[in-house]
Formats: C-alpha cells, structure tokens, sequence
C-alpha cells in the first residue's frame, strides 16, 4: 500500500477523472443537440446517465495499460482507484431509479 503515499497515485486518480469527464462531454456533444446542462438532465431522467458514464470510462483503459507498460505502478493504481468510485457511483444511480 505505499503506493497511495506516492504523488503519482493521485495524478492518475485526477487523470482518470478528467479523462471520464471529458468522454462524458465528447459522447453529449454528438448525442445531443441541446446545451450540455439540459443533456445531463435529459439522460438522468431517461435512467441512462449510468450508462453513459460508464461508456466514458473506457478511456481510460488505454491509459491503464500505458502506464503499466511504462512502470507506472502507482499511476495505474490511481487508475483503478477512481474506476472503483465510478462502480460506486453508476451503482448508486442505477438503484436511485
């Protein structure tokens, strides 16, 4: 677990977020025609808000095998960290409905 000491550990949790946010914003940009506030709100209400988050997770996939591949342990860590809170959260919306 000394891995969570290591800056990197958060750097991928921060990278992982931003990449998931961005794939959100990218997947409603060619989805939807209205502005972003009322997509969010219109995916929410049709229950597939889960759905598209999980969808704009899988970004970060290829982000995850880079950073094995490059020895960044403690990156990748932060990786799965924040997939694992996304679980959480796509879990909470899906039993919220």
């Amino acid at each position: 677990m000394e891995f969570i000491k290591s800056k990197y550990f958060y750097w991928g949790i921060l990278t992982g977020l931003l990449w998931t946010s961005f794939g959100v914003l990218i997947f409603l940009f060619f989805l939807s025609n209205e502005p972003i506030e009322d997509s969010l709100s219109s995916f929410y209400n049709q229950n597939k808000l889960g759905g598209l988050i999980s969808i704009a997770a899988l970004i970060n996939l290829p982000v995850f095998f880079l950073a094995i591949r490059k020895n960044k342990f403690a990156f990748a860590a932060g990786l799965v960290a924040i997939s694992f809170v996304l679980v959480v959260f796509i879990a909470f919306l899906k039993l919220n409905y």
